[in-house]
Parts: structure tokens; C-alpha cells; sequence
């Protein structure tokens, strides 16, 4: 059966309000493939079980992908869109992720704190306009910068920078630092809060014989209150724990702002995430 225009017509007119980022609570199910010899997870076990090859999981919700210029396209041109699930994370979880430190998650601002929902986006399915008319809409970001943030946070997730194994290993006690002090009552944990993310650049480049490293700690403007201590105390302590060894030499650092650190810096480096180094 054809759609007559009159229904497409109303499918456009009620994605023309949706934008990325947007969500559907309730009941809702997500599909995806699986083996039948080799069931990973408890979902696809039961799947399996009854000798099907596609499985569903119960989710909380779902949240639009697709960038909105596509969303409010005609389904006659493009009649789908991209969702991932929500999932509810602990309280520890859920203020990693709404601080852009775990990527495969998205913070979603308009649904609330009290939930501790969040975006899962290692799990996607696709599902076609005419569905998404039927949902009823929440508003997933508020305003220009929560929009720029949750865009950045989606575009992170696939375009995380793979570094070299021998790095992984050379940075391995600056991680196990950072991860084990952020989150304690003390001024190291208020000055590893105070970040916004950690970059690393590699002169003349990752794959040469001899790189120099410059790391950026590049904080928020807000300074906060250190008792005896400074950033370049911090800085010190940080930068000890990466010392010249084998291809690495010359490593240098600095704490700054965005306005402190110039473009080309920026552009030619490459985020940490420390808790994937590996990408």
C-alpha cells in the first residue's frame, strides 16, 4: 500500500517540531540482529532460545540521532531517522556523562537530573517518520549551548582519536592519577573538576621516530579556591608521571583557558579520554 500525500503531508508537518536530541519516554522496545549459536546478552539468550535471529530490548526511552536539517526533511526523500536507547545510570555515572567524560553516553539536558537518564550510543536502531509522528515530543535541549554541547558529545563518540599503543602505555600513570584523585574532597579533586578536558600534541607528528609532547589542561573559567596550593603546583605533580621515555621526549604542559590556548594549538591536538584511552 502507497502512502496518498495527504499522509506524507501530515508525517512532514509533525516531524517539522523535532529536532536531534529530542526524546520519548514510556515503554518502548529496541531491535537488533543476533546470533543464535552465540547470544550475548541476556535479551538476545532469550531470543535465541526461541530460535529467532532479531531480539528486543525494553528500554526507557528513546532519543533522536539524526541531525535535525535531516529530521525535518520530507520522508518522501528521507523517510528515516536514527534513535538511540535511554538508560538509567547511577548518580557517580550520570555526572561523568553529563561532564562530556564518558563518550559512548550522551547527556540529555531537557529530561531533568532527578531521572539520571541518559543516551546509550553504542546501541542504534532506525525506525521510519511516520512512527516518530505518533510520539509525543520532549524537548531534549533548551537552548543554543546545550544544543552545541550534545552535537559535540555525538560527534566525539565516532570521531575519538585512536592513539598509538606505546602512548597508551607511556600516559598509563597520569590516568591512573586523574581517574583515582577526581572525584575526592580534595583541592587535587576540585582542581581535576575544575577541567573541561585534557589535550595532548605530538610534534612532528604521532608516527615519528622522536615526538614531543605538549599537554593542555585546559580548565573552565571559574578558578577555584586551593588551599596552599596553585595550578603550577598541580601542573608539577601531573607532568612528573610522564617522563621522557623511549620515542617521547621533551614533554611540556600548561593549565589555560579557551582564551588562553590559540586555534592552531587546539586543532593540532588531540582529546583525552582517559578512560578510553585506546579509542
Amino acid at each position: 500500500m502507497e502512502l496518498d500525500g495527504a499522509t506524507l503531508d501530515r508525517i512532514d508537518e509533525a516531524l517539522r517540531v523535532w529536532r536531534q536530541g529530542d526524546c520519548v519516554l514510556g515503554e518502548h522496545w529496541l531491535l537488533f540482529r543476533l546470533d543464535v549459536g552465540a547470544p550475548i546478552t541476556e535479551e538476545a539468550r532469550v531470543s535465541a532460545a526461541e530460535g529467532a535471529d532479531a531480539g528486543e530490548a525494553e528500554v526507557r526511552g528513546l532519543m533522536l540521532l539524526t541531525q535535525t536539517c535531516d529530521i525535518v526533511r520530507s520522508c518522501r526523500d528521507r523517510p528515516f531517522v536514527e534513535v538511540c536507547p535511554l538508560v538509567e545510570v547511577d548518580d557517580e555515572k550520570f555526572e561523568e556523562i553529563r561532564k562530556g567524560r564518558r563518550p559512548n553516553y550522551a547527556y540529555i539536558p531537557g529530561i531533568g537530573d532527578g531521572t539520571r537518564l541518559v543516551g546509550d550510543l553504542d546501541r542504534l536502531m532506525a525506525v521510519e517518520k511516520a512512527v516518530v509522528a505518533g510520539w509525543n515530543r520532549l524537548n531534549g535541549c533548551r537552548d543554543d549551548d546545550e544544543v552545541r554541547h550534545l552535537s559535540l558529545a555525538l560527534a566525539r563518540k565516532r570521531a575519538r582519536f585512536a592513539f598509538p599503543d606505546d602512548f597508551v602505555a607511556f600516559v598509563k600513570d597520569l590516568q591512573s592519577r586523574l581517574t583515582s584523585k577526581h572525584n575526592k574532597h580534595s583541592d587535587e579533586g576540585r582542581a581535576l573538576r575544575a577541567l573541561r578536558e585534557i589535550r595532548v600534541r605530538a610534534a612532528p607528528s604521532w608516527d615519528a621516530e622522536q615526538v614531543q609532547l605538549t599537554f593542555w589542561f585546559i580548565r573552565h573559567d571559574d578558578e577555584p579556591q586551593f588551599e596552599g596550593q596553585t595550578w603550577d603546583n598541580y601542573l608539577e605533580s601531573w607532568l612528573v608521571r610522564v617522563r621522557d621515555d623511549g620515542r617521547f621526549f621533551s614533554i611540556d604542559g600548561a593549565v589555560v583557558t579557551l582564551d588562553d590556548i590559540t586555534a592552531r594549538d587546539y586543532i593540532e591536538s588531540d582529546q583525552l579520554d582517559l578512560d578510553h584511552l585506546s579509542g
